[in-house]
């Protein structure tokens, strides 16, 4: 056993983190791979005035020989690392945490598996192909005049390339991803795509999960006033209600799309941040797609501006934001129940009765109200129910009335649903 992992700057007081590393035997590699192929073709073209023939050939032979040697395989043993990472902080003012927390898709890991080789190891790759042309032809004018020609050619083509790869190659290897909070204290993620840092806006206030503190004032384990803080909100659904129709309609398309990728959401939620607080997002690390979806965002905000309207076209940007934070903070099987819930009618239905939920009154609705007359459709309620299920609101229906019931203590996940569903009428709104 030696000690060879050490965390980056994790410390508790003055005593940096290290972790036993078990190294064992992998396995001894070495191979021969070889492929060959011939091919020979014949064909004949008969005219009025000329006979060809063509004779082709082709012979290739490739072969590779690679030793890997006897491969070594390092592990940490994950239950002692989770239990030696406890009450520990990185240092969060280190150039690489500081640079990687810029990145939208950047995540610091734990480097828990490794095998790499123990010896210099060769790779040898050779090619030999050969080929061969000829052609017969014979030309037929007047005058029984008669003219013939041949001409035949072959072609080489060999290659030997040689590698050699160094000891202590590292071939493989495994990751935990960490979950970093603002002061530097973290938690491992032992299942994939978990991993991030806790997000500080400009004005201190914390975002959980990709979740806004909107109010600055709401603590997700305190129950829920929902009504009051959508009502915080209003002036940002506002401002999208009246946005031009064409608009609308586009930015809706938009974030439906986005919605189905739920990587792509949190990578617009973080682009979308910095452009908020003033700062100018990085790119380069984002999928075409990803790149074009905040271009298009830019360009329609911009259409609906003038040049000397920064104020506006701030409150624009952070009202999208406002949604799209919202649908980070969603479950999976929440967001993509809500891809489906897109249409301008359905929003509507779900924007009516997040405002029940919101006004607490407990009174029955009935689902032949003109708003709500989309919900009489079979699919439409069960993916409306599923929705709501899977923010902690349970829907009761009795023939044509429907109740909701929120639990005592719901957590943030109606309100997250709620700001996106009515962020997504305002956008749909008929």
């Amino acid at each position: 056993m030696k000690k060879l992992i050490k965390m980056l700057e994790v410390r508790a007081g003055i005593k940096q983190l290290n972790i036993d590393v078990k190294e064992s035997d992998f396995v001894d590699h070495s191979g021969t791979f070889g492929d060959k192929k011939e091919i020979n073709s014949e064909g004949n073209v008969e005219g009025l005035a000329a006979d060809l023939k063509l004779n082709l050939g082709l012979k290739s032979f490739s072969e590779q020989e690679s030793s890997f040697g006897r491969l070594k395989k390092e592990e940490v043993e994950v239950k002692e690392l989770v239990n030696y990472s406890k009450n520990k902080h990185l240092n969060m003012t280190h150039p690489v945490i500081k640079q990687t927390r810029e990145k939208p898709r950047a995540i610091l890991g734990v480097l828990t598996e490794r095998i790499m080789t123990s010896q210099p190891c060769p790779v040898t790759n050779k090619v030999r192909k050969r080929g061969n042309v000829g052609a017969n032809m014979s030309v037929r004018v007047a005058l029984s005049v008669k003219a013939s020609m041949k001409q035949s050619g072959s072609t080489q083509t060999d290659s030997d390339v040689s590698l050699k790869i160094p000891e202590y190659t590292v071939i493989a290897f495994s990751l935990i991803e960490l979950k970093v909070k603002c002061d530097g204290k973290f938690e491992l993620c032992l299942f994939a795509n978990n991993g991030g840092f806790e997000k500080v806006r400009s004005n201190y206030e914390i975002e959980e999960d990709g979740i806004m503190d909107l109010g600055g004032d709401y603590d997700i384990n305190s129950p829920l006033n929902l009504n009051k803080e959508l009502k915080k909100l209003s002036d940002h659904f506002q401002l999208l209600s009246v946005l031009p129709a064409a608009t609308r309609s586009s930015l809706l398309q938009l974030l439906k799309t986005t919605m189905e990728d739920r990587e792509a959401v949190s990578v617009l939620e973080s682009v979308l941040d910095q452009m908020c607080d003033g700062e100018t997002p990085d790119l380069g690390d984002l999928e075409e797609s990803e790149r074009e979806t905040v271009q298009a965002i830019q360009d329609l905000v911009d259409q609906c501006v003038g040049k000397d309207e920064d104020e506006i076209r701030s409150s624009l940007l952070s009202a999208v934001h406002l949604i799209v934070s919202a649908m980070d903070g969603m479950t999976d099987e929440g967001l993509f129940v809500l891809g489906s819930c897109c249409s301008p009618p359905v929003l509507q239905a779900l924007q009516i009765l997040v405002q029940h939920v919101a006004a607490g009154s407990g009174e029955t609705l009935s689902l032949r109200d003109a708003g709500l007359a989309v919900l009489t459709e079979e699919e439409v309620f069960g993916r409306t129910e599923s929705l709501f299920g899977h923010s902690t609101v349970t829907l009761k229906r009795e023939e044509d009335t429907l109740r909701t019931e929120m639990k005592d203590q719901p957590g943030y996940l109606p309100l997250v649903m709620s700001i996106t569903v009515k962020g997504l009428a305002s956008l749909g709104k008929i």
